[in-house]
């Protein structure tokens, strides 16, 4: 059940990345200015980002079977139209269609695993799930490079659209929303269907998961963490290794890959470690203070040695892993009926990070852009990174002094269900 799920997931963290691996081929094919390129990558986010509030609600309402494959149905279509596209307006919709339809894959992936585990084991499997996403980052990384450089980016993408077409079969078929529909009994916490049948009672719902501390702090927290790796790794930072440390195209999406793939490891290794200690506030604002420092000496250091520069991205990957901590931490926070709506406002909030710091950082790359071009490509010095990756800066700073106004749960429901 958790399994498919997890696949859907991967293949929408391949799609997330992607751009950073080809990003030259796009630039090229439909000449866009480094705020172009960002704007056709974060065109996934945004629909990625406003689906995550519905994707809860429905999840809560119409159980995750339905909404994961019809999701990779539609992911299918718009890979299929991105890799066509002839113009940046249908590859732009293409990207949207994409982020849209696998939007629903690690709400829903979280409430399987709500329904069908134990709630001790809810953090370790948000790790899990996030690590089985990230290993769709490490096909976007060298696996994907080789195929272009094999066969092209649109050839690439053509067939990887069959993955969501497969996956669509495979989830109608074998998932099933809750154990008892298989005769077992449940694990997780219970958790009813609101009876939500409007736009005004859905947005009761998202307002009532706003209305707690830790709802609307959980919203705004995870933005800065996972929203700095996913610009950097999943788009800016492969043009910055290979202009600023000199480095190839593989070596360069290697270490995007790194770390992602750190990141993805670190998730289940935090998350079972915030549900052994009992506690989830402390171990986050440790990793989150670890990840602002890391980054604060890539950014403001110039011309690193290569192997500082390697270690400092494995470390924040390591410490930006207690993300994932975010997703039990907001779940215990709201009413377990709120569970599914919780669960999407959160990583509506992780994905926030990427959907705005992308085009940004293309922006002031832009902005402080002195002319230089090489093979018809811009190049940006490290002043103009610098000032575009301290937007990075700034979130995770704000991340880190929201997350000591969180209320600890100490991995136990705040709100209690009321006995009838």
């Amino acid at each position: 059940m958790w399994g498919l799920g997890g696949a859907l997931f991967l293949i929408a963290f391949y799609q997330r990345v992607a751009p950073a691996v080809m990003g030259d081929e796009l630039t090229r094919d439909f000449q866009l200015t480094a705020v172009g390129l960002g704007t056709l990558s974060a065109f996934y986010f945004y629909s990625y980002v406003p689906m995550q509030i519905p994707t809860g609600i429905l999840t809560d309402l119409w159980g995750p079977r339905k909404l994961m494959a019809s999701g990779a149905l539609i992911a299918s279509l718009g890979t299929v139209l991105f890799g066509l596209a002839p113009t940046i307006t249908l590859a732009s919709l293409g990207r949207f269609l994409i982020g849209g339809s696998v939007a629903v894959a690690f709400v829903a992936t979280l409430q399987i695993a709500g329904r069908w585990l134990p709630p001790k084991q809810f953090a370790l499997a948000s790790g899990l799930t996030l690590l089985i996403g990230v290993l769709g980052a490490v096909f976007a990384g060298v696996p994907l490079q080789a195929g272009i450089d094999a066969f092209g980016w649109r050839a690439v993408m053509l067939g990887s659209a069959v993955l969501p077409f497969a996956a669509a079969i495979a989830i109608w078929f074998f998932v099933r929303d809750r154990p008892q529909e298989m005769g077992y009994t449940g694990f997780g916490i219970a958790d009813t269907p609101p009876d939500q049948t409007s736009w005004q009672e859905v947005l009761k719902g998202i307002v009532e998961v706003l209305s707690y501390r830790n709802g609307w702090l959980l919203f705004i927290i995870p933005g800065g963490l996972g929203g700095a790796v996913l610009a950097f790794a999943g788009l800016w930072g492969v043009p910055f290794m290979k202009t600023h440390y000199g480095l190839s195209d593989n070596t360069a999406a290697s270490l995007a890959t790194t770390l992602l793939v750190t990141f993805a490891l670190s998730g289940p290794l935090m998350g079972g470690l915030s549900d052994r200690i009992g506690r989830r506030k402390l171990p986050y604002l440790l990793g989150c203070l670890g990840a602002t420092i890391g980054w604060a000496i890539i950014i403001l250091v110039e011309g690193l040695p290569i192997w500082l520069f390697t270690t400092l991205l494995i470390v924040i990957g390591i410490t930006s892993g207690t993300m994932i901590i975010s997703f039990a931490f907001v779940r215990e926070s709201v009413p377990s009926q709120l569970s599914g709506t919780a669960i999407g406002s959160c990583n509506m909030g992780l994905m926030l990070g990427p959907m705005i710091l992308q085009p940004a950082i293309g922006s002031v790359l832009d902005r402080y852009w002195d002319g230089a071009q090489a093979a018809g490509q811009r190049l940006y010095s490290f002043e103009a990174y610098r000032a575009a990756f301290s937007l990075m800066l700034v979130w995770l700073v704000v991340s880190l002094i929201l997350l000591t106004l969180t209320q600890e749960t100490y991995c136990r429901p705040l709100i209690q269900p009321t006995k009838e």
